[in-house]
């Protein structure tokens, strides 16, 4: 059974830092692709970031270049290192795990982290 589990959420003024980390189990982690997804109260979940099995990385437009995906498989953990943040990035933080055989998307989620920025 897979297991993804988040952790490194928490209170954090603007400007500051955090890394979450998300550990997974119960699959070869070395053939998905990882992301990392966040819902902010009354909007819907959003894609922030995602790395291919092979290190290819995409960001949505309001991190790039503050945020910064990467994993381990060594570890089978993949981590999201937030800089800059602002009280806009606060939100529930998830982690996903997919893999896509043609068509058909095999997802994961893991349970969520919270993470929020504010003075």
């Amino acid at each position: 059974q897979v297991q993804l589990v988040e952790s490194g959420g928490g209170l954090v003024q603007p400007g500051g830092s955090l890394r979450l980390s998300c550990a997974a189990s119960g699959s070869i982690f070395s053939i998905y692709a990882m992301g990392w997804y966040r819902q902010a109260p009354g909007k819907q979940r959003e894609l922030v970031a995602a790395i291919t099995r092979g290190g290819s990385t995409n960001y949505t437009d309001s991190v790039k270049g503050r945020f910064t995906i990467s994993r381990d498989n060594a570890k089978n953990t993949v981590y999201l290192q937030m800089n800059s943040l602002k009280p806009e990035d606060t939100a529930v933080y998830y982690c996903n795990q997919r893999l896509q055989i043609g068509v058909t998307k095999y997802d994961h989620w893991g349970q969520g982290t919270q993470v929020t920025v504010s003075s």
